[in-house]
């Protein structure tokens, strides 16, 4: 088979990589780009190691045939700039222990909160079943979804203007 130049979006970049059409996009996102925060565990798509985001919603990239991403929008923990309320939350609440469930299960609470702006907790361990944490951190994972959502909560809210009195 003949290598194909695929184009996509990367974290609000244009790309162009070369790709087998029976290769994996965690192959490509890894060896051609770079990206260390898409992993490779299971190889099967359950276990959320190797999640991205496409067209903002989570995707197994073990699983998905690079050629099929042919025009998308992906996005990876990279490209959310270390700043992202999701991120801030992990960090605040220690939501990790050894990390490297933690790309994943960030993109998957990003995606979450921006269809679902306040879940209740049922609702964010079912977003999380695709994503598998091995050191046992669920209880804190799900605070990090609670407190991203506050976070995101307070962006949301108007910002008085120039010259407005404080309220009292």
């Amino acid at each position: 088979m003949a290598a194909m130049e695929i184009h996509f979006t990367l974290n609000g970049q244009p790309v162009a990589v070369q790709a087998e059409p029976d290769e994996m996009l965690l192959e490509v996102l890894r060896r051609e780009l770079g990206l260390r925060s898409v992993r490779e565990t299971c190889g099967l798509g359950i276990c959320g190691a190797c999640t991205a985001l496409l067209n903002g919603q989570p995707i197994s990239t073990c699983i998905l045939l690079a050629p099929l991403a042919e025009g998308c929008e992906i996005t990876t923990v990279e490209g959310l700039g270390g700043h992202h309320p999701v991120q801030r939350a992990f960090e605040e609440v220690q939501a990790f222990q050894c990390g490297y469930c933690t790309p994943g299960m960030i993109l998957t609470i990003k995606a979450l909160l921006e269809e679902e702006p306040e879940p209740d907790e049922e609702t964010i361990r079912r977003a999380l079943g695709g994503n598998l944490c091995r050191c046992g951190c669920y209880l804190k994972i799900v605070q990090a979804a609670q407190r991203a959502a506050a976070l995101l909560a307070e962006e949301r809210r108007p910002q008085p203007g120039p010259g407005a009195a404080p309220v009292s």
